[in-house]
């Protein structure tokens, strides 16, 4: 009886050694990968083609290849003659430059002109709000956005929300940054100093206040 008792104990202590072992063979996962807005200050930036996005893509005297396409979740757009051209994170200028050189190959000295409607962007050039605001989002980017206008476009911050602890990361030389804000001062006392340029790609989390 004594024996089978002691075999017993050591098959659950064997057990939970596997147990733990098992524990603590799991890995972790890589860390997101950092992309990097081309755009490096306000007086630069370039509004660039992302998934979603509605391009209208005119082909001078050939109609047949013109007309509108949505930009796939992959970055591509297929159009009558040509499949899966890429075209997320380039200018519409640059889109249309491809196009011509693609099209070609098909007909004789194409003029390509491609416009945007829908404006979505890649995540690259969005910024993002998490944390306590009132509305947390991603928001499309627009040209010398600063901080002000990005918290008019998330609503605000909530009743719980610490302004004064919020922080920005900016990716910026293949790494990130980041920043202190004064959210509370900027909004809540209407102090204008503490309201800062905004670029493509910028995190704002803003935590919750300990009372």
């Amino acid at each position: 009886m004594i024996a089978n008792r002691l075999l017993a104990a050591l098959v659950v202590v064997l057990v939970s050694l596997s147990t733990i072992t098992a524990c603590s063979s799991s890995r972790q996962l890589p860390r997101a990968t950092v992309q990097e807005s081309l755009t490096t200050s306000v007086s630069n930036y370039q509004y660039l083609v992302g998934p979603n996005d509605s391009l209208s893509i005119f082909v001078w005297r050939n109609p047949e290849l013109s007309g509108s396409f949505i930009v796939r979740p992959d970055g591509k757009i297929s159009t009558s003659l040509v499949e899966d051209v890429p075209v997320s994170g380039k200018t519409p200028t640059q889109v249309a430059r491809d196009m011509e050189q693609i099209l070609g190959k098909y007909i004789r000295d194409p003029v390509v002109t491609v416009s945007v409607s829908n404006f979505v962007g890649p995540y690259s050039e969005q910024v993002r709000v998490i944390g306590e605001a009132t509305n947390p989002q991603a928001v499309s980017y627009r040209e010398y956005m600063t901080v002000l206008d990005l918290m008019i476009a998330v609503g605000g911050l909530t009743e719980f929300a610490d302004g004064n602890g919020a922080k920005l990361v900016r990716t910026s030389s293949g790494g990130q940054v980041t920043y202190d804000l004064r959210l509370d001062d900027l909004i809540r006392d209407g102090n204008i100093s503490a309201n800062v340029d905004i670029l493509p790609g910028d995190i704002v989390i803003i935590p919750e206040a300990w009372f």
